[in-house]
């Protein structure tokens, strides 16, 4: 998925902005949204200190393919910089809140558990050829959620990470073999798609038989989120 929300609570109200980061109304660094994330990467800051922060899930992404010797840098840096170095900063930012959040809530004897949860995929479990940038940040976001379910144990807060295989939404629906399969990424016309023979064999593999829809992807999220997950943190599940 490449959906981005971002979620701030005051007075007791929880005001959600939440957009496709692909479409032009929302990329767009002029929009709502788009000025509110370009506002979080470049200064560092997250919200406000009287702010609640409970659940961070990193989620934006796309995929730029190609074998090794035919990618460029702008290629490569494109992608860690989504996948990988996005989800570092926003994590970064935040840990002012959720250390100040802790240590209020020892201090009058509150338990609260928060939750981080990185979106991985099976390319960067497994590997995946014509990947290698997508498969690296990937993996590193896996890594990422270990380190951090080490260093941020201490103020009660799990971080996991969940693994997508082939999950059925516009970027892996359209047939690959179209040219007209393309998004737009700051000007940058990159083509989206599973080459039909390659989804036909992906589902063969796939144990259900068919692809996730992102109502299931979202569920396999949804269990890091819930108390129920308070002492699993540093996993990562696939799915």
């Amino acid at each position: 998925g490449t959906q981005s929300k971002l979620l701030v609570e005051k007075d007791n109200f929880v005001q959600l902005s939440t957009g496709d980061l692909l479409r032009s109304e929302t990329s767009n660094s002029n929009s709502d949204l788009g000025k509110k994330v370009k506002y979080l990467m470049e200064s560092g800051e997250l919200v406000p200190d009287d702010i609640v922060i409970d659940i961070i899930v990193n989620n934006a992404g796309y995929t730029w393919d190609n074998v090794i010797q035919k990618m460029d840098d702008k290629q490569w840096d494109a992608i860690l910089e989504c996948h990988l170095t996005a989800p570092f900063k926003i994590l970064r930012a935040a840990q002012p809140h959720i250390k100040r959040l802790f240590l209020e809530e020892k201090e009058n004897g509150i338990t609260n558990f928060r939750k981080v949860v990185n979106i991985s995929s099976t390319s960067g479990m497994f590997g995946n050829a014509g990947q290698i940038n997508y498969a690296t940040a990937k993996a590193g976001v896996v890594g990422m959620a270990k380190t951090m379910a080490k260093e941020w144990g201490r103020y009660n807060v799990n971080v996991n990470a969940v693994g997508f295989g082939l999950i059925k939404t516009r970027l892996t629906d359209a047939d690959a073999e179209k040219e007209e399969s393309l998004i737009d990424i700051e000007g940058n016309k990159i083509k989206v798609g599973v080459n039909s023979a390659v989804f036909q064999s992906a589902k063969t593999m796939i144990p259900l038989g068919r692809p996730g829809t992102p109502q299931e992807a979202a569920g396999a999220i949804y269990m890091f989120c819930i108390p129920e997950s308070n002492y699993v943190t540093g996993q990562i599940l696939m799915c």
